[in-house]
């Protein structure tokens, strides 16, 4: 059981490894659905949503207070379906989003420009010229989106267990390095690994719970989770909020007790 994240620049063959390993491996394959299933639970225009998770940080920065929102949000949706385990992941810096749950094997798929390019011409049926100028915009905009959103690099081999050069090594051959690395002793879960993730799910529900409920939203917390106990720090410029919070957190499925240390303070607003 294994939970696989595609890292990858555009029209490297990012999704089509994803695809060859979901088959492989008999995982779901997941990448806009997260987006989906974050807009559908927590009731945030799908198009707005899907915008703040590719847009520049010129887009972001118009968010103000909404921003931390709805990557928490996109996270929940994300957690939910890393839960089960048996999982391939590409698109949104997953290996960004699921940094704090292990084991995940993080990969970095690249590629040479003139296989981008070729891959650019024939998807979108346009020029050479033009395809190179889309590959250097969509590369800048995800730079600058990491660095805005995590202060990381992109480019960082750090960041990943595995690297992969599908021109030079094709699909097949990738998928089957990623599928032999996928059963090492090292990346198949424990039980404190599977606790961490049920924590991290449990605090990301409530957290986005918070988020949602126009009673608290107006809060800032932090949420943390340990078997079924959440507690939760942080600061509002109401008393009503405060004594909210443990009421909407208290309804979220899996809390047992919540201990609620937040006090009067200045906070965002959006």
């Amino acid at each position: 059981m294994s939970i696989i994240t595609i890292s990858r620049g555009t029209f490297s063959g990012g999704k089509a490894l994803a695809e060859c390993l979901s088959g492989r491996l008999g995982y779901p394959c997941v990448s806009r659905e997260v987006i989906v299933d974050a807009a559908s639970e927590y009731g945030i225009s799908l198009e707005k949503l899907t915008a703040a998770m590719e847009k520049p940080p010129s887009f972001w920065e118009q968010l103000t207070g909404e921003r931390t929102a709805y990557l928490h949000y996109v996270r929940a949706a994300l957690y939910e379906r890393a839960l089960g385990g048996n999982l391939v992941y590409h698109g949104h810096a997953g290996h960004l989003l699921l940094r704090d749950v292990s084991p995940v094997i993080r990969i970095r798929v690249i590629a040479g420009l003139e296989f981008r390019i070729k891959e650019a011409m024939e998807r979108l049926r346009i020029g050479r010229k033009e395809a190179r100028a889309r590959i250097r915009e969509y590369d800048l905009a995800r730079v600058k989106w990491t660095r805005f959103l995590y202060n990381v690099d992109w480019y960082d081999a750090s960041l990943f267990d595995v690297v992969v050069n599908v021109d030079q090594m094709g699909i097949e051959c990738a998928c089957e390095v990623v599928a032999r690395t996928a059963d090492l002793d090292c990346f198949k879960p424990t039980p404190e690994s599977q606790r961490v993730i049920e924590n991290l799910t449990l605090s990301s529900r409530v957290w986005a719970a918070l988020a949602k409920d126009p009673s608290t939203w107006s809060a800032e917390v932090e949420v943390t989770a340990d078997d079924g106990i959440v507690t939760i720090t942080g600061s509002s410029r109401l008393d009503e909020v405060i004594r909210a919070i443990p009421t909407v957190a208290g309804r979220v499925e899996g809390v047992q007790e919540v201990r609620c240390h937040v006090g009067l303070g200045s906070v965002y607003t959006r």
